[in-house]
């Protein structure tokens, strides 16, 4: 379900703080397998932080712009906005919600290798805005996952910054909604860090929602919630 792309493969962009090279794939179908030590260059966060998450922070006139364009997008398959057409993926939904406030979440890069996907994203937010786990969480804050599908295709969850939604809101009890795109259009998906592994409550309220198709052969310890695989919060416009 969330091979939510067929973009190709792509090397992130040097993080200015730490002078440290980020090696990132996106949330895309590719022909070609990551580099040696791509794996270990991003920390899989997968459950680890945001556990004190999370409350619904107040919001500037951008932010709600940024949400509301995305829940109207609710339902479709095409990703259009303000006339223009997107690729159909999670990157291409959120460069275009973003764009009808001025954000290339594309710019700003220079020349990277492939260039494309999550982690292009990812890296604009590291050097245009914040990277956060909380407790606040914006409206229209960027919302990032780790092996929602197996990029590289050796049955390991190995995979980091696979797939990228907006946040919609944040619910009484601390669930996040959110909006993305999946194989079948854009929908809205529920997460909750405070309990990632859980589904559904005894009264069938869901807290978090399934983000990754489960296969055969599966490891163990794979992981498919929303909650399990969350990776990071991403503010840009303020």
């Amino acid at each position: 379900m969330m091979n939510c792309s067929r973009q190709s493969r792509f090397l992130a962009d040097t993080l200015l703080a730490v002078s440290v090279i980020l090696v990132l794939q996106g949330c895309v179908t590719a022909g070609q397998r990551p580099l040696r030590g791509e794996a270990d260059a991003t920390a899989l966060t997968t459950g680890m932080r945001g556990q004190d998450c999370c409350v619904m922070a107040n919001a500037v006139p951008r932010q709600e712009a940024v949400a509301k364009t995305a829940v109207r997008l609710l339902g479709r398959s095409r990703v259009e906005v303000g006339g223009r057409r997107y690729p159909a993926d999670c990157s291409g939904l959120v460069r275009g919600v973003y764009a009808t406030q001025r954000v290339d979440l594309y710019g700003g890069l220079g020349e990277l290798d492939g260039g494309n996907g999550v982690g292009r994203i990812y890296s604009h937010v590291v050097q245009h805005g914040r990277i956060h786990y909380g407790p606040a969480v914006h409206p229209g804050d960027l919302v990032f996952f780790h092996n929602t599908w197996d990029f590289n295709h050796d049955g390991l969850p190995n995979d980091p910054l696979t797939h990228v939604g907006i946040v919609e809101q944040v619910e009484r009890d601390g669930t996040v909604t959110f909006v993305s795109w999946v194989s079948t259009g854009i929908k809205r998906y529920r997460m909750n860090l405070q309990r990632p592994h859980i589904h559904k409550t005894a009264k069938g309220r869901i807290l978090n929602d399934y983000m990754r198709r489960k296969g055969r052969g599966d490891p163990k310890n794979m992981q498919y919630l929303t909650g399990q695989l969350f990776a990071a919060f991403g503010t840009v416009v303020r």
